[in-house]
């Protein structure tokens, strides 16, 4: 063809599967031969059951006395038994639990004539039945029949079906999830927040179109592309997108799905699941976390020839090796730990291309909000550029999430369309946890809570270095007490060493605020400490931002071979490690310091934000600025906002019922006009 694929026939029965013309396996339905097997065996179970009755055994002079006493109701004689039943008289003679049926036990050639001049003097009911002896020989000869039949069935027919290794080695097969191209296509449009990494594969799908184009000139595709990534920013979604932009079937398997209990299983699952891709080709096979099978081979104690993961390893990189260069095959993997990853896996030639799919950007937050927020329906006010910058550091997943939160807020609310209060009250549970209205809160301990966060919000908006002020609440989310919300005006690819102290200063300024306001000291900087100790440390061991340890990166080897490392080990002596605590302990104090200096400069100021908050509960960055400006807050405050909304519903009742009355003396009224009318038809 012109455009040098060749067109086949994905998921059906009939036509070529493969190359040369070959077709699949024959398929047995065998649905007649299940049909005759579930019928005997439920006509044998029946058989069997009524055969195996519950009866007693009696010898043949108790039958005769029994006879003789009349305490028997009726007699079936056989060829090879006597069957019968006892009446009431004698089922109460052989006492508590005793059967009504019976059998005898005797020899039917020594007592079977005198046996019928007694059943005749008796006046017992008796007759004569016919064994089913036929029956039991058609079973007996037709059971081994049946266990060969089933017994072929598996070995043979099954083997057919399942393919390499049949049913009893089915579990070798690969457990891939086919998305051919006649489902729902995923295109690029579907994909927002990663341009780069679109512009990057968009040769790979020019080459699943056109192969001829590229072997013109003698180049090659790569056979593998690497996505990497954090968590939620897309892989999965850019590898859909590839095969919907190229139009072809996408084989999707885990990395955890080859590895199972038994040896050797991963490594046939790669095999099938290449075979099945070079038959469907062109295609793309996309392994999502790659690092569970992909880890480096001496990574472990566990290393070895014989390791499962090895094997698959190995399968793996044979199979990616086994490549033509007209098997229009590419293989996209995805992981967040690349790493680990085994080199022999990223060398050229295998997965020899590597696309990052970082988290999305302001303008990137923005497009991936807009994708989603087609599904549903957008106020006037929402504003999802002012959303993307109170994003940062959100996935695309994080931001999907949003959206949807969003909506059923909004849906359970009754409202017409998606506000912004909304959208934000969804960022802020999808980060931090829904908030803990109804939670009732010690006064001592909300005041705590109040100059608490007064102080983080004082400080970050004085200091020019810090993030905007977003918001400030003291409505307990999540696990804290309250929160102070930062709005930044841009992403951050670098940290300064202005930035960072900035940070920190805004860390302690609660637990200052606490010590000068309350007296006291609370265990709700636990989380502020921590981040401003991490700070610190990143300062010094990482960024070279100490004047006394120089430009030197401490910082442990997480890439290094587990196998060599040694638990406890560090790369640098105890005296230096004691130079690295007390240059954290002194960044630590210095900004304390210049938080604390801040602080009691502005007092007055952190005052009035902590009683707006206990009055109002929650400050935007307006409110926070009236404040500083020395303005007074005129807004309903939270008793307020509560007993007008009791009022409205109060008010939305009364007029409920008022109508309800109304309607009633209407149909009463409707009901007295018609009365008339109706009896002046039954005069008629």
């Amino acid at each position: 063809m012109s455009n040098g694929r060749e067109k086949r026939n994905v998921g059906r029965r009939p036509g070529p599967a493969g190359r040369g013309g070959k077709r699949p396996p024959p398929v047995y339905g065998g649905g007649f031969f299940k049909l005759v097997l579930v019928g005997f065996g439920v006509f044998a179970l029946m058989l069997l059951i009524q055969q195996w009755q519950r009866t007693d055994t009696i010898r043949y002079d108790e039958f005769v006395a029994y006879l003789n006493e009349g305490k028997i109701e009726e007699v079936l004689v056989g060829e090879t038994d006597i069957r019968g039943q006892f009446n009431e008289e004698g089922l109460a003679n052989r006492g508590e639990g005793a059967v009504k049926s019976f059998v005898v036990d005797y020899k039917p050639e020594v007592v079977r004539e005198r046996l019928i001049e007694r059943l005749e003097q008796s006046g017992v009911k008796w007759k004569f039945t016919r064994q089913r002896i036929w029956l039991w020989n058609l079973i007996s000869l037709f059971l081994p029949l049946l266990l060969i039949g089933v017994f072929i069935y598996i070995i043979f027919i099954r083997n057919m079906r399942s393919g390499a290794g049949g049913m009893l080695m089915s579990f070798g097969r690969s457990k891939h999830k086919l998305h051919s191209k006649d489902r729902e296509k995923v295109t690029f449009e579907d994909v927002a927040g990663v341009e780069e990494a679109k512009e990057e594969v968009a040769e790979i799908i020019e080459f699943l179109k056109n192969p001829k184009k590229f072997q013109r000139l003698g180049g090659r595709i790569p056979r593998g592309v690497l996505l990497i990534g954090p968590p939620g920013c897309g892989k999965t979604l850019l590898a859909k997108a590839i095969a919907g932009q190229a139009d072809v079937p996408f084989f999707s398997i885990s990395g955890s799905d080859f590895v199972e209990m038994f040896v050797g299983v991963g490594a046939s699952r790669v095999r099938d699941l290449f075979k099945q891709a070079k038959d469907n080709s062109p295609c793309i096979i996309f392994l999502d976390e790659v690092d569970a099978v992909g880890r480096r081979r001496s990574a472990s104690f566990a290393g070895g020839g014989h390791d499962e993961r090895e094997q698959t390893l190995n399968a793996i990189l044979v199979e990616m090796d086994g490549f033509e260069t007209n098997d229009q095959v590419i293989v996209i993997a995805a992981t967040n730990r690349s790493d680990i990853l085994d080199h022999a896996l990223t060398r050229p030639g295998r997965f020899d291309r590597q696309v990052i799919v970082p988290l999305p950007d302001l303008r990137g937050r923005a497009e991936i909000l807009k994708v989603h927020a087609k599904k549903v329906k957008l106020g006037p006010d929402a504003n999802l550029e002012r959303l993307a910058r109170g994003t940062p550091m959100f996935s695309g997943a994080d931001l999907a999430a949003i959206i949807n939160e969003a909506a059923l807020a909004a849906t359970m609310a009754n409202k017409d369309y998606v506000e912004l209060a909304d959208l934000e009250e969804a960022r802020d549970k999808v980060r931090w946890g829904r908030a803990k209205k109804s939670r009732v809160i010690d006064k001592k301990e909300q005041e705590i809570t109040a100059y608490h966060e007064a102080g983080h919000t004082l400080v970050q908006s004085l200091l020019k270095e810090a993030d905007p002020l977003h918001k400030v609440s003291i409505i307990p989310r999540g696990p804290m007490g309250g929160a102070t919300f930062a709005l930044p005006e841009k992403d951050r690819t670098m940290f300064t060493k202005r930035y960072c102290m900035a940070l920190m200063q805004v860390c302690f300024a609660g637990r200052i605020a606490e010590e000068m306001f309350c007296d006291d000291i609370s265990s709700g900087a636990q989380s502020d400490i921590q981040q401003a100790t991490n700070i610190a440390k990143q300062m010094v061991l990482t960024w070279g931002m100490s004047e006394q340890l120089g430009l030197i990166s401490y910082e442990p080897d997480n890439v290094k071979d587990a196998f060599y490392m040694i638990p406890g080990e560090k790369e640098y002596s105890e005296k230096t490690a004691e130079t690295i605590d007390s240059e954290v302990k002194r960044i630590t104090d210095e900004a304390y310091g210049k938080a604390k200096v801040l602080i009691e400069a502005n007092k007055d100021k952190l005052e009035g934000i902590a009683k707006a908050l206990l009055k109002y509960e929650t400050l935007d960055a307006d409110d926070v600025k009236a404040i500083l400006d020395g303005g007074m807050l005129d807004k309903p405050t939270v008793t307020d906002l509560l007993a007008a909304e009791q009022a409205k519903d109060k008010q939305a009742k009364g007029k409920q019922a008022k109508n309800k009355q109304a309607k009633s003396e209407q149909d009463e009224s409707d009901k007295a006009e018609d009365e008339p009318e109706h009896r002046q038809k039954e005069q008629k």
